[in-house]
């Protein structure tokens, strides 16, 4: 007897949606997973470059989603709310089994609430940063979201007192860094940047924002040039996210370290970590890649006065780099607005050249990296067939 087309089950569609490089580069692992379990799966929505690689039907280019401050939004909000809609219809008309936001929080917080009120299934990869300010959120997540998945343990608490089902997946990184690259590719990444096995290297990163290296880049090579009268023979590398952040940074160093004891490097910024014996960072996911490199830091941030004395009294954590917050203690020294200066960054940097400082941190940082270092793709997969109610053929 004849199988008739009309009665074969239908592929299994996941739709998703990734607004953003970061999120595009979590999407293509979680597709190429879902893959090897479903071969014949379709995957529709928006993502970028590698999701598309992976197979995903990218309905519009990802850069129509890109903002960049306050003005940009409010300038493209009629198109951004036009595309919107259309995703929504379309999404809804094509019935995927759920429904994947991949970071891009407020949009996509919007586009699960319309596509949850119209009977799909929806998950957020990444959760926002509820556990840090405007804790608020919970309330309008929990309305459009049927599971979060988060990177790191100590968030799912808060879903879990919210009644909105969570999965802790692990992160990316920590799968993507091996547990001793940041110590075994250290003569390499020296050898690429001509430096010396006794060369004493301090990691420079005052972020990847124009405003970043605005506010904190001269903090930092402040800092810098108090070091360098310290221990003259001292170095420093400071990896630049693009060529405006490279010609920014240079233009700071010349008032403030000229001299070849600095070298600004566009991109790379891994491997100058790697390279570095300690990492002066500002705020950010470079705090977490250097603990997973197992360098010792100092973290600082700084904003606009105005900005910092409203954002302060949104922020409810404790502590500011990741470490830190992980840890759920003061592993490696903070500073943030004012408490910033360069005299005081350059005492704690140079701190961290101590030996058995380094071994402690070391030792602290390998345990969060453990905890961290699950098959992140497996897990956000599991959990999302999970909730779409199907079976893995690969088992």
């Amino acid at each position: 007897m004849n199988i008739s087309e009309d009665s074969r089950p239908s592929p299994l569609i996941i739709g998703l949606l990734a607004g953003e490089t970061s999120g595009d580069n979590l999407g293509a692992p979680l597709i190429r997973e879902i893959k090897r379990r479903f071969p014949g799966a379709r995957f529709v929505g928006v993502g970028g470059p590698a999701m598309i690689a992976e197979g995903m039907e990218s309905w519009i280019d990802i850069d129509r989603l890109s903002v960049n401050g306050f003005v940009d939004p409010l300038k493209r909000l009629p198109e951004l709310i036009h595309t919107l809609f259309m995703l929504r219809t379309r999404m809804l008309a094509e019935k995927p089994a759920c429904f994947v936001g991949v970071d891009f929080n407020f949009f996509n917080l919007l586009l699960e609430g319309m596509l949850k009120r119209g009977g799909l299934k929806t998950v957020h990869y990444v959760s926002p940063t509820i556990w840090a300010w405007r804790a608020g959120r919970i309330k309008n997540i929990a309305r459009n979201v049927d599971l979060m998945l988060t990177l790191y343990p100590f968030e799912t608490r808060v879903y879990e007192e919210n009644g909105v089902g969570v999965r802790f997946v692990g992160h990316p990184k920590a799968h993507e860094i091996d547990l001793l690259s940041g110590i075994e590719d250290k003569p390499r990444a020296r050898q690429r940047f001509d430096l010396g096995e006794a060369d004493e290297v301090v990691a420079i990163l005052p972020g990847s924002r124009g405003s970043e290296v605005g506010y904190s880049g001269p903090d930092f090579l402040r800092a810098a040039s108090l070091m360098q009268e310290i221990k003259p023979g001292i170095k420093f590398l400071v990896p630049a996210a693009n060529e405006r952040r490279r010609i920014q940074i240079e233009k700071l160093a010349s008032r403030l370290l000229p001299g070849p004891a600095l070298r600004v490097i566009e991109g790379h910024s891994r491997e100058v970590m790697t390279a570095a014996d300690v990492v002066l960072v500002n705020s950010g996911t470079a705090t977490l890649e250097a603990m997973l490199l197992k360098k010792p830091m100092v973290m600082s941030y700084r904003l606009g006065g105005l900005t910092y004395a409203l954002v302060s009294r949104m922020v409810k954590t404790r502590f500011f780099a990741l470490p830190n917050i992980l840890a759920g203690r003061l592993l490696v020294p903070e500073f943030i607005q004012d408490s910033a200066t360069p005299s005081s960054l350059s005492e704690a940097v140079l701190s961290m050249f101590d030996e058995a400082k380094q071994r402690q941190l070391r030792a602290e940082f390998d345990i969060i990296h453990r905890l961290l270092r699950i098959d992140s793709e497996s897990e956000a997969a599991d959990a999302i067939l999970d909730l779409c109610g199907v079976n893995d053929v690969s088992a």
